[in-house]
């Protein structure tokens, strides 16, 4: 698709050809010399313009360069962690880190290097990548993306060739090396099904037939599944809250800003270290794509960003991307099923991983017409293959390699209705929805994902006992895989096999806003509820997460109130404001006062002193901003007494379908687990030597270069929007690290003219490496709630104060 010829266009056209001849002659000395610039001559180029925060603005002629481009800027960044991403999903974690140590869950969540290897290395001996590459579009990759790919390669070779790594993190390490086009499409393929066999690598590479010699160390088979307790094992499983992804998106519609534009905020909520880091970047090739954003790192496209028509954010789904089919075995052999009554045969998948300091290591993987047979789905859902039964799992997004192309049909998209065409037409999306507004005042919200095509009605004409009781509580099926008639069928508007057609996604078009924090789609805007959907996109009229109710009061208000402008954005970002803080905090003041000597029982059955909490929590403001006092105290109290004690008991409001972000409300003053959970955060926080009252960021913070960076923000549980998850350590001073949370912020509108009004912030910074300048400034901005304005429009770019100009080429 190529963009409308606009003046501003040829304009764009003009400058880009004039610099991209410019810099094809300038001699190597006149670029500058750190780990981003050294230049050679050869074939694929490219031209990276820096700006502020180190921000490249990538200009090339074609596809190709300008995957060369992105390629190179990319690994002067984060050469580390892509290296590491590649060492992962070539199946060589084991060989150069040792079989037992952990990967960083950035690509799979294997709990060992050895598992994440067994079942990398037989994706890559199996050709499922090169299979799908080949794959004609739509249902497989365009030659566009392909093309960006193959540059993509080509891009980072050339930096490791012509520069040398610096990051301490992979400084003269072996197993930094080039790579290839189909290495970049493993990793793609690796991020398709993080969220289906990505998150059962574990439970692949251990399921073994009855009588098979078991691992070493490996526990006994464990004795057939509860229904009762696999429902709730698959529902915390599947429950969005636990991720260490999530986000929050909205889109205004010009009926509620001042100039009759529309406005988006995206934030979404990934890990600030490793393979799932975004990274920030514009690519340009003059006439046909110009968009900004971020991509996730390995990834040759924008995945969230905007253009100058249009802008577009992901949250995580609730869609449940994987079913299980439970296999009738032979019984006369364990690794052959049936089905209709006719045994067929596993495909036997033998895979050896080299080892670090030891011998190889060989195991076997057991698939089937369904996918691969699973052990188990996480610790809570043994799955124990027997001489009766197995169970396989079916996740249609490991024949799906087309989420790139997806992204680059949105920044090519000149409107929120050229952005669902760009859903409908590519279907690549797997485990997330879509928010979007363009500058005609348009909003849309869409779960347009890829999901199995799971029915109610099959789900109900074809369970298992197990599926019975997983289905409704988790959008888990477990379908009777012995019987043709429980084959999932096919939309006839859908690229790929055995998914749903994107007419079946929950989509709102037109509303005055619509947003997303991670519950299913009921809610995108709570005056316009999405009904109608099959189990398995999610759930309708159940409670929502206490973040979805306070960004759904919160972006209500702000519609309400109209005449927004992006400056609205950036408030609500940062407002901070905490819901579980309005609708509980003054309760539990008043039952801390009421406390008989203001003293309560602590866990350990110690009395605790906690009358100095009851001021404390009075007087709180109710943000997690830095300088906020109360909000630790509140904090650690919280997430005791929820942990504790369930809501039926903690409020005397219970939830209602018909008023669902109200409720449930009212704290329960005489819920027992109050003065317990107060006794024990006012002694932990007195032993660690933390004073009830001390400002949040004295003790949420992270330290980049030696000084400390208070940073705002809040956990899930206290449901705020500016979401930060930090792991407690007391010694270290509370909250020393981030480990997922905000990360590339964008408030994005229109003015009128031919530039967007956007402002962007990724709060990790740009670079892993810590003698980078840019791995730590924009980490500074967030912590000073400070923004970046972006530089789309080439005049923009052209006259940053901090612009440096760098050809990049091929030598071969």
């Amino acid at each position: 698709m190529h963009l409308s010829t606009r003046p501003i266009l040829r304009r764009v056209a003009l400058a880009g050809a004039a610099l991209l001849a410019a810099t094809a002659a300038m001699p190597q000395a006149a670029a500058a010399t750190d780990d981003r610039t050294a230049v050679g001559g050869g074939k694929l180029s490219a031209v990276i313009r820096y700006t502020e925060n180190g921000i490249p603005h990538i200009l090339a002629r074609d596809y190709a360069q300008l995957g060369f481009g992105t390629g190179w800027a990319q690994a002067a960044d984060q050469v580390c962690v892509l290296a590491d991403g590649f060492v992962t999903v070539a199946g060589e974690r084991s060989r150069w880190f040792g079989a037992d140590a952990a990967p960083d869950f950035s690509l799979s969540s294997a709990t060992k290097n050895l598992s994440s290897d067994l079942y990398f290395k037989g994706v890559r001996e199996s050709g499922t990548v090169e299979k799908l590459l080949a794959t004609p579009a739509p249902a497989g990759p365009t030659e566009d993306l392909k093309e960006l790919m193959r540059g993509w390669a080509a891009g980072y070779n050339a930096w490791l060739a012509q520069n040398k790594v610096t990051d301490p993190a992979c400084k003269g390490a072996g197993w930094v090396h080039p790579v290839t086009t189909a290495d970049v499409a493993a990793r793609g393929f690796a991020v398709s099904v993080l969220g289906g066999q990505g998150r059962g690598v574990d439970g692949i590479t251990s399921a073994q037939p009855p009588g098979a010699t078991a691992t070493p160390g490996a526990a006994a088979a464990p004795a057939a599944t509860d229904p009762a307790a696999a429902a709730e094992a698959a529902r915390a499983f599947f429950d969005t809250a636990r991720y260490d992804m999530g986000s929050n998106a909205v889109a205004f519609a010009g009926s509620t800003t001042a100039n009759g534009r529309g406005l988006l905020l995206g934030n979404p909520h990934y890990p600030w270290q490793g393979g799932r880091r975004f990274w920030q970047f514009q690519q340009t090739i003059p006439g046909e794509l110009n968009v900004s954003g971020a991509s996730l790192l390995g990834t040759a496209v924008v995945n969230i960003g905007f253009n100058d028509k249009v802008a577009w954010s992901h949250t995580v789904a609730t869609g449940t991307p994987v079913n299980l089919h439970q296999l009738a075995l032979d019984p006369a052999d364990p690794t052959a099923y049936l089905i209709d009554g006719k045994p067929e045969r596993m495909t036997r998948r033998t895979v050896t991983v080299p080892v670090a300091g030891g011998a190889p290591v060989t195991r076997t993987q057991w698939w089937t017409r369904y996918g691969p047979v699973v052990s188990d789905l996480g610790a809570g859902l043994p799955l124990p293959w027997t001489a009766q039964t197995a169970y396989a799992l079916n996740d249609p997004n490991a024949a799906n390699l087309r989420g790139s192309d997806t992204a680059l049909a949105m920044g090519r998209a000149r409107s929120v209705a050229g952005i669902q065409d760009a859903l409908k037409r590519t279907q690549g999306l797997p485990w997330v929805n879509t928010v979007a507004a363009d500058s005609a005042g348009g909003t849309l919200f869409t779960q347009t994902q890829v999901l199995p095509r799971i029915t109610d009605e099959l789900a109900a004409r074809c369970s298992t006992p197990l599926g019975r009781a997983t289905y409704p509580a988790s959008g888990l099926a477990v379908l009777d895989g012995s019987r043709g008639d429980c084959a999932i069928g096919s939309d006839p508007d859908a690229v790929q096999p055995g998914v749903f057609g994107p007419g079946r996604a929950p989509t709102l078009q037109g509303a005055p806003y619509a947003e997303n924090s991670n519950d299913s789609a009921w809610l995108a805007n709570a005056d316009r509820p999405l009904t109608g959907y099959e189990r398995i996109w999610g759930t309708v009229a159940t409670p929502r997460s206490l973040r979805t109710r306070g960004a759904v009061e919160d972006v209500s208000a702000m519609a309400a109130k109209g005449r927004l402008t992006v400056a609205d954005l950036q408030k609500q970002q940062f407002a901070n404001r905490v819901p579980a803080g309005d609708l509980a905090a003054a309760d539990a003041a008043q039952a801390c006062a009421a406390l008989p000597g203001g003293t309560a029982t602590a866990s350990d059955g110690s009395a605790v002193d906690v009358s100095a909490a009851c001021g404390v929590l009075a007087g709180w403001d109710r943000t997690t901003d830095s300088a906020s006092r109360g909000a630790l105290l509140f904090d650690r109290f919280w997430r005791r007494l929820t942990a504790s004690t369930p809501a039926k008991d903690l409020w005397l409001v219970p939830f209602s379908a018909a008023d669902p972000v109200r409720t449930p409300r009212t704290l329960n003053r005489a819920a027992p687990g109050i003065g317990r959970a107060l006794a024990d955060a006012v002694a932990e926080l007195k032993a660690a030597g933390i004073a009830l009252d001390a400002p949040l960021g004295e003790h949420q913070f992270v330290v980049r270069g030696g000084r400390r960076l208070p940073v705002g923000g809040g956990t899930e549980a206290l449901g705020v929007w500016n979401k930060i998850e930090a792991p407690w350590n007391a010694a270290a001073g509370g909250y020393p690290e981030v480990a997922h949370g905000s990360s590339h912020i964008q408030a994005v509108g229109w003015d009128g003219s031919r530039c967007p009004v956007a402002r962007t912030l990724l709060t990790y910074s740009q670079s892993s490496n810590p003698g980078s300048p840019y791995y730590a400034d924009q980490t500074r901005l967030y912590s000073e709630e400070r923004w970046v304005t972006a530089r789309y429009c080439e005049r923009d770019i052209l006259t940053s104060p901090k612009l440096k100009v760098v050809p990049v080429r091929e030598r071969r």
